[in-house]
């Protein structure tokens, strides 16, 4: 909105060219997210306190996590709001990339509202059917794919990183992998927000890294230079990883242990199917495996957990996902989230290496 009302104006007020400069509309949404973030974060946990909504802890869970019973939840709707309100004013909003990314955001948090609401309605953890859930993130992910596949020229050659010549055209099966990585993406960081700070940590780092690939995706002369797949028009999308990089900072500050909120699936939910899509439109699908390798790690675990026990009758882990394992072996709460950061940074690091190493 901002760049529609005021870049125009740059013939008669020359300071106004600078919101031509994606980098410069970046850093302004992501300040603009932090600062939302900062003023009402203090409303928005006062209003859930107020309508008691208030987090269920499941009984099998650690014994550490009973205290948390009634920690307002849903604080998933602050992020949302700082990440749709700074990028309708710094993006482009001709760029079609920035609205389907905003639909699989703003999607998936509706899901996650409905979801986190029945919790708190019916005072269980178990809100919409796991089958009803899943039906409609594929719903929403479909609606995205075909939209991005349809009649733009946009690319279904699959990027392999640290191969510059191996680029398999998928054709229609590239929906499919749309579907996978958006989905897959969505329930992995659902899965990991089980501590203070746990799963939003990871996803600021996988932002900010997605920033840099979005911005290096939509420069043609980058992208050749470094030999990856360009994409015209995707760099808009580092204003939305920068607004997600501010949001989740900001809800760090009132998330971090001990919470004073927990985001809700409405808030994990919007972020990883916010980080699929971006992953898919900048064409570094696979590269989210190891960006958001904690997220993946903590799904697969789930699944090993859950297949071991039917399939031989004992469990892999003490619990599942992988964080309760830790805390049931005696790690204090915070050890826990602070060593996954780390490995997260690690992560990015080496994911971002992989722009070199062709």
């Amino acid at each position: 909105m901002l760049y529609h009302l005021l870049y125009p104006l740059h013939t008669e007020f020359s300071a106004l060219y600078v919101f031509r400069f994606i980098t410069f509309r970046t850093i302004y949404a992501t300040i603009t997210a932090l600062l939302l973030s900062f003023m009402l974060g203090p409303w928005v946990i006062d209003r859930l306190s107020r309508l008691q909504i208030g987090q269920t802890i499941r009984k099998v869970g650690p014994e550490s996590h009973f205290k948390k019973e009634g920690t307002p939840t849903m604080g998933g709707t602050l992020i949302l709001i700082a990440i749709v309100v700074p990028t309708l004013l710094w993006a482009d909003l001709t760029n079609r990339y920035v609205w389907i990314a905003l639909f699989v955001t703003v999607g998936y948090g509706v899901i996650g509202f409905i979801d986190d609401y029945k919790k708190v309605k019916w005072k269980n953890s178990d809100g919409l059917s796991a089958r009803g859930k899943l039906l409609w993130q594929l719903l929403i992910a479909a609606v995205a794919g075909l939209t991005l596949l349809q009649g733009t020229g946009f690319s279904t050659h699959l990027s392999v990183p640290f191969f510059k010549g191996l680029n398999p055209e998928l054709g229609l099966l590239y929906l499919g992998l749309i579907l996978l990585v958006v989905v897959g993406s969505g329930n992995a960081v659902n899965l990991t927000d089980g501590l203070d700070g746990l799963a939003i940590g990871p996803m600021i780092i996988a932002a900010a890294a997605y920033l840099l690939f979005a911005y290096l995706a939509g420069n043609a002369r980058l992208a050749t230079y470094l030999q990856i797949s360009g994409v015209p028009g995707a760099g808009e999308l580092a204003i939305l990883c920068g607004a997600m990089v501010g949001a989740g900072l900001g809800f760090l500050w009132f998330n971090s242990y001990p919470a004073q909120v927990f985001m809700g699936d409405v808030g994990s939910l919007s972020l990883g199917g916010a980080l699929g899509i971006i992953a898919v439109i900048v064409k570094q699908e696979l590269v989210l495996v190891i960006v958001g390798g904690i997220f993946v790690v903590e799904a697969l675990s789930v699944i090993v957990q859950v297949a071991s026990f039917r399939l031989l009758g004992r469990r892999v882990f003490r619990m599942a996902p992988l964080h309760h394992h830790f805390e049931l072996k005696g790690w204090p709460e915070p050890k826990v989230i602070v060593r996954f950061w780390i490995i997260s940074i690690v992560l990015a690091l080496v994911a971002l290496s992989t722009l070199k190493l062709r």
